[in-house]
């Protein structure tokens, strides 16, 4: 994995890829995203003709098919904003798949990087980007204590290297403690059609996962894909085992307070209130992209 610079002046506007997950099965997870950061005073464009990013295909021997699946959007995304993807896997197809799709293409494969360029997993961006510190939160939250599992998906894990932003917000809020199991590590047996091409096999691995998580006496398991938490989380009503499942957006915006802002660094504000200062005010309301996404759920 290469090391990555990120941006040295904070963004106004940014792109939301929600994920066709998010879209059909866990909306919710994408409002939470989009309201973690237009707190952070960005604006979030969402646009509407978004799809899957086409790891289905890529990861089934279908290059021809993901490549359609990219090409429908490689234009979409115009503006030279951060695209911000509340999945590790997803974020991963884009950033490292896509241009080498279009390698007999040179136009098209040359939009390919420019674009990976700016694709971050949601609590990347968080972390590097926007630096938010959840640990000196303005309004403290009135929720109890929680004791968490966080599962980071193998994509998020190995290939995008977003299991450390995870663990850092996770253990910077009040009230939250994270606790780790044997099989932390290990594939949940989603892997996509994996799981539908060798159910046996992902049967096993998903009970594993349920099983060790579910030792460790926690609250509930996070996570920042939702293909990881949908099968973990059916796998475990399917086992009357006692582990709730939650997205990683949404539960930060939970634990945070809602609205409640949270503190960056000095430097971090510093480099907000110049790059203010320096760049055009943006020209749409900052709730549009949150009232698109709740007329689509």
């Amino acid at each position: 994995m290469q090391q990555r610079h990120y941006p040295t002046r904070r963004p106004t506007d940014v792109y939301l890829f929600a994920t066709c997950l998010v879209d059909l099965f866990v909306p919710q997870a994408g409002l939470d995203a989009v309201r973690l950061l237009e707190r952070e005073g960005l604006v979030v464009h969402f646009p509407r003709a978004q799809s899957c990013c086409g790891q289905p295909a890529y990861s089934s021997g279908n290059p021809d098919q993901a490549r359609a699946v990219a090409r429908a959007q490689l234009d979409m995304f115009s503006e030279p904003w951060p695209i911000v993807v509340p999945s590790g896997s997803c974020a991963g197809m884009m950033r490292h798949h896509w241009a080498p799709l279009f390698v007999e293409h040179p136009a098209e494969e040359a939009k390919a990087l420019q674009l990976a360029e700016r694709v971050f997993e949601l609590t990347e961006f968080l972390v590097h980007v926007l630096e938010v510190d959840f640990g000196n939160e303005a309004t403290p939250t009135p929720l109890g204590d929680e004791r968490v599992v966080l599962h980071t998906s193998c994509a998020a894990r190995r290939e995008m290297g977003t299991r450390a932003h995870g663990v850092a917000l996770v253990d910077s809020l009040p009230g939250v403690t994270r606790v780790e199991h044997e099989r932390e590590s290990e594939c949940c047996g989603f892997g996509g059609t994996f799981s539908l091409k060798h159910p046996d096999i992902s049967g096993a691995m998903v009970r594993d996962k349920v099983a060790s998580a579910c030792a460790t006496g926690c609250d509930r398991l996070v996570s920042a894909d939702c293909g990881c938490l949908l099968n973990i989380g059916h796998a475990a009503e399917h086992e009357g085992a006692p582990l709730a499942v939650e997205h990683l957006a949404s539960f930060l915006w939970r634990r945070t307070g809602g609205n409640a802002r949270a503190v960056r660094s000095p430097d971090a504000e510093r480099r907000t209130a110049r790059s203010r200062t320096e760049q055009t005010p943006p020209a749409t309301p900052s709730g549009e992209a949150l009232r698109k996404l709740e007329r689509q759920s």
